[in-house]
């Protein structure tokens, strides 16, 4: 694979601005000339690796974060708005659009808040809603894609809440048992912690915090904690809410159930003792979940958070969809992106974990750009703990790219060197380039059709 060069005119601008630097004396500390760090800033040229090096030699960055942040996620979410009928021929070319993520994200994320709003408006139409009658029926974005939006362009690293949940579990360097200092820190506070048979997972009645018994064990862990971040992390969760400006009080109050979520997944999975763990048992979601007392599903998610700069872990995505194929929940700090509507890509092992429950399926897997991923899939069921209620049935998916694959469990006896080894997968099919795709549902945006009626192959047309 050709490497990637590196554009980050940006993150130059913003590490100069936040040291108060001149172009030229910001250029003299680099060693590069002033027309070269101008050419740089405005992405007319890739990153040397010797500015790199002297980014990190003389200011301490780290450099990971050149490669990371919003532009390929803006690039993926943009094309993908693009796909919309609405643009028919009049979306601009990829080199475009990434232009204009690197150079002007707050217009990239205008034009994505503009096609919502449209595509809310469209839908409610369609299905004749009757919020029609409400006057901010087209402008307000709905509130669950609006939380996720946001923890999706925090690369789903909150890093004052995340440290917050660790001086809790580990106050002075080691790890406590989270359950004794959770039910000794609501004590203090006048709730006392009781685990009872009642059907709601967690329910605050007076001063008693009940936990449901029916739950999974690490399903009540997780719960206490999330009580915990609600009762003695309230300042610091409010804060980072502000920080969020939700256009609406759902929005804000389904973020902080997110937030008290994060808390609690950074509580029972502390970050440096368990990048520690998950480093020395080489990713192993098994002996990581016994060792911590959490679900497989929780150390999956937890993976794809340890992005802490400076002791950042491997760059993993996680993904969670339901038996339709929906994505319910979708993390990346890789460069692979999820469609924000619809459903994944039918060849990603992610859809076959339902047939085969209890396994982990693994799968080395090729992006249209030619990326490519080491990928895991598992079912995950959750019963309700009783006949009556029902079992929840989704399929997680971790992976990250195979140059981190030697340090990952799952990668052993394949062969990532062998090409052929590779599913082509792609994002979306309206985004996705591959013309020979016999899972294909729509025609690409970006390729033109050749319809022969008397011929017919794959698909009824050939994408030229």
């Amino acid at each position: 694979m050709a490497t990637q060069k590196l554009y980050a005119g940006l993150k130059l601008r913003e590490t100069r601005g936040r040291l108060g630097l001149t172009q030229k004396i910001f250029a003299e500390r680099l060693g590069v000339s002033l027309p070269y760090l101008n050419q740089m800033e405005n992405n007319h040229r890739p990153v040397s690796a010797g500015v790199v090096l002297a980014l990190a030699g003389e200011f301490g960055l780290d450099v990971t974060e050149l490669s990371t942040g919003d532009a390929e996620r803006l690039v993926s979410d943009m094309r993908e708005a693009l796909a919309d009928p609405v643009f028919a021929d009049a979306a601009p070319p990829l080199a475009d659009l990434r232009l204009a993520a690197s150079n002007a994200p707050a217009l990239a994320r205008a034009f994505l808040e503009l096609h919502r709003a449209y595509r809310q408006t469209h839908e409610r139409l369609a299905s004749l809603d009757d919020a029609l009658g409400r006057d901010d029926a087209a402008t307000l974005t709905s509130p669950w894609e609006e939380v996720r939006d946001f923890f999706h362009y925090c690369d789903n690293y909150l890093d004052a809440v995340d440290r917050a949940a660790e001086r809790f579990s580990c106050p002075d360097g080691k790890r406590l048992d989270p359950m004794v200092h959770a039910a000794e820190l609501l004590r203090s506070r006048g709730i006392e912690l009781q685990f009872c048979d009642v059907d709601a997972l967690r329910s605050q009645a007076g001063h008693r915090l009940l936990i449901s018994t029916r739950a999974a064990t690490a399903t009540q862990r997780f719960q206490v904690l999330h009580q915990v971040a609600l009762t003695t992390q309230n300042d610091l969760l409010e804060a980072t809410l502000d920080l969020g400006r939700f256009q609406s009080e759902t929005s804000r109050a389904i973020a902080k159930i997110g937030l008290a979520n994060y808390f609690a997944g950074a509580a029972l999975l502390p970050y440096r003792v368990f990048l520690e763990a998950a480093q020395e048992a080489r990713h192993d979601l098994e002996r990581l979940a016994d060792q911590f007392g959490a679900s497989i599903e929780q150390v999956a998610h937890r993976l794809s958070t340890l992005q802490r700069p400076g002791a950042k872990g491997i760059p993993f995505y996680f993904v969670r969809v339901d038996q339709a194929g929906t994505i319910t929940k979708r993390h990346s700090a890789t460069r692979l992106q999820f469609a924000r509507f619809g459903g994944a890509c039918p060849l990603w092992n992610v859809h076959q974990a339902f047939e085969t429950p209890g396994r982990f399926l693994r799968q080395l897997a090729e992006t249209p750009d030619g990326v490519r991923y080491l990928s895991l899939a598992r079912d995950v069921s959750k019963p309700g703990g009783s006949f009556h209620a029902p079992i929840r049935r989704y399929a997680i998916g971790l992976g990250c790219e195979v140059s981190h694959a030697a340090q990952v469990v799952y990668a052993d006896d394949l062969d990532p060197s062998n090409p052929r080894a590779y599913q082509p997968i792609g994002i979306s099919c309206r985004i996705c380039e591959r013309k020979d795709c016999h899972q294909r549902s729509v025609p690409p945006l970006e390729r033109r059709l050749r319809v022969d009626p008397d011929r017919r192959g794959l698909l009824p047309y050939e994408i030229a």
